[in-house]
């Protein structure tokens, strides 16, 4: 798998002055209430947990539920297997074995799936997996994968269906990449959950709604004051027009009254 250009969406308060993430990445360089951190090539460098951080004031926030960012393709295609054989009874007991030559000593299987959950084992060149007793939950598409460390991985090994019947009876099968089955399942490593978890979408999308209540519920106020400052003015300058014309009256009424004087002379 070759290094592609990588992503990572980090949401805050609207009123957060900066954003960070835990790993060595650059900094967003425009405060917002949300922060692309752009990652230009996948490599095993940049492959990691991740978490970020934003900024109100003077302070910043807690740190995020880590994101785990795998890369694949690093070493080379395991196998993986199935025993006692392809097909099995519900509730047997089955194992999978997921074997690479390279001396590496981790291995990852994964069930497709948009809930898919990682399973880690151990081993000098091959680690189990054992599952059940199978029931129909046990239904699905598995692969595994070879590494060195939690997160930079081999290629994915060859699909292995897991199919459970309605009489009870399951079996193994391996399919072709090239069918329409497999395509239809492919596998989709963003949608992958680890032991520890990832933040999750609608709790994001949480944050943006209540800024923009706050947003709206602040404008409304700030337009009232702006009418009850208007008003007030009004209300001043029609005061001092009253006031003005009164001592005008007043002015002319004192003038009025005023009897002129001068000298008499003699008869």
């Amino acid at each position: 798998m070759w290094p592609v250009l990588a992503a990572l969406l980090c949401l805050g308060l609207c009123w957060s002055q900066g954003v960070s993430t835990r790993k060595r990445m650059p900094k967003p360089t425009v405060p917002r209430c949300k922060a692309d951190i752009l990652i230009p090539t996948m490599t095993s460098r940049t492959a990691g947990r991740y978490s970020c951080s934003y900024r109100s004031g003077g302070r910043w926030s807690e740190p995020s539920d880590g994101l785990d960012l795998v890369v694949t393709g690093m070493y080379d295609t395991p196998t993986l297997q199935v025993h006692p054989g392809p097909e099995v009874t519900l509730g047997e007991s089955v194992t999978l074995y997921c074997h690479l030559e390279t001396a590496t000593s981790m291995f990852f299987l994964l069930k497709e799936g948009r809930s898919s959950h990682v399973r880690e084992g151990w081993g000098p060149v091959q680690a189990e997996f054992p599952l059940g007793p199978v029931t129909a939950a046990h239904q699905g598409t598995y692969r595994c994968f070879g590494s060195y460390n939690s997160h930079s991985w081999s290629f994915p090994s060859e699909p292995v269906e897991l199919v459970v019947t309605g009489d009870g009876n399951t079996s193994f099968s391996l399919l072709d990449p090239t069918s329409p089955a497999a395509a239809a399942d492919a596998w989709e490593p963003c949608a992958m959950n680890t032991e520890s978890g990832a933040q999750k979408d609608p709790v994001l999308w949480d944050f943006t709604t209540q800024n923009l209540l706050r947003l709206g519920l602040a404008l409304l106020v700030l337009v009232a004051l702006v009418l009850l400052l208007v008003e007030d003015c009004k209300s001043r300058k029609r005061v001092r027009v009253r006031a003005h014309g009164a001592t005008s009256r007043e002015h002319r009424g004192r003038r009025g009254r005023r009897v002129p004087t001068g000298t008499g002379g003699l008869a």
